[in-house]
């Protein structure tokens, strides 16, 4: 079984998230790591795939800059190759346009299941999954906790607030995947060096056959208009008891509609 699983790339804790003053967008430069939320897809295809008794998982990702640190280390937990699509074209792309461009990477794969995260950690719109399914015209299964794959169809139980569902459809797939799904493994010294020989294909946008007016702040569907500093958290209400602190807490609570 062959698994497609996408692979973001995002600034480190050493580097903190800074936006463009400008573009009112999240700074890309320098070094980038895996999504700790991909680290659980890219763990999942690799289980899958051995589960099935053969094929391989192919990571696809979009990077400014050439961008390979956090494949190298997706690489190194077992995955076979990668596919990169990086372009100055690229800048300023929503996540409709995000989508376009991984769909397009992920036909050259001829996946039989494609796995990404609910979302991810540096943009949290939570939409990509589905828009990808919708443009590869694939059935679309998400927020999965557990994930089966027998018989040409996958099965998931799905994350849900008061317990989870039994969802299946019919392969290929793509499924979104919860933090927690499995445990990702860590990189062993013999998989961190035999990362460094395993192919990336890096590709442009033109590479695809989409054209620059699709994607980048050309094509985007939405515009950041403004962005202002998170209100501090105010100090909070200081009840002594004087007998009646209890009716206050529950007065304080009632006012909250919490009661």
């Amino acid at each position: 079984m062959n698994v497609v699983v996408c692979a973001k790339q995002i600034p480190g804790a050493a580097s903190p998230g800074e936006l463009d003053p400008e573009s009112k967008t999240l700074v890309r430069e320098g070094k980038l790591i895996l999504d700790d939320s991909d680290a659980y897809g890219v763990e999942m295809g690799l289980q899958l795939a051995d589960a099935a008794g053969g094929g391989e998982v192919t990571l696809v990702s979009m990077a400014p800059n050439s961008e390979v640190s956090g494949l190298r280390t997706a690489l190194a937990m077992g995955a076979a190759k990668a596919i990169l699509v990086s372009d100055e074209a690229l800048e300023g792309s929503d996540a409709l346009a995000t989508a376009k461009v991984l769909a397009a990477a992920i036909k050259r794969a001829e996946p039989d299941l494609v796995i990404t995260a609910t979302e991810s950690t540096d943009g949290y719109t939570g939409t990509v999954p589905a828009q990808i399914a919708e443009l590869l015209g694939m059935p679309s299964i998400t927020f999965a906790k557990h994930v089966e794959v027998a018989d040409g169809k996958v099965k998931i139980q799905r994350q849900t607030e008061s317990g989870f569902d039994d969802v299946e459809c019919p392969l290929p797939a793509v499924i979104s995947v919860t933090a927690g799904v499995v445990e990702p493994r860590y990189p062993s010294f013999k998989g961190i060096m035999a990362a460094k020989g395993k192919p990336v294909d890096e590709l442009t946008v033109s590479d695809l056959g989409l054209s620059a007016d699709e994607v980048g702040w050309a094509g985007a569907r939405q515009e950041i208009v403004e962005v202002a500093p998170a209100e501090e958290r105010k100090a909070g209400e200081i009840i002594e008891d004087e007998g009646d602190a209890h009716e206050r807490i529950v007065a304080f609570l009632a006012e909250l509609k919490v009661i």
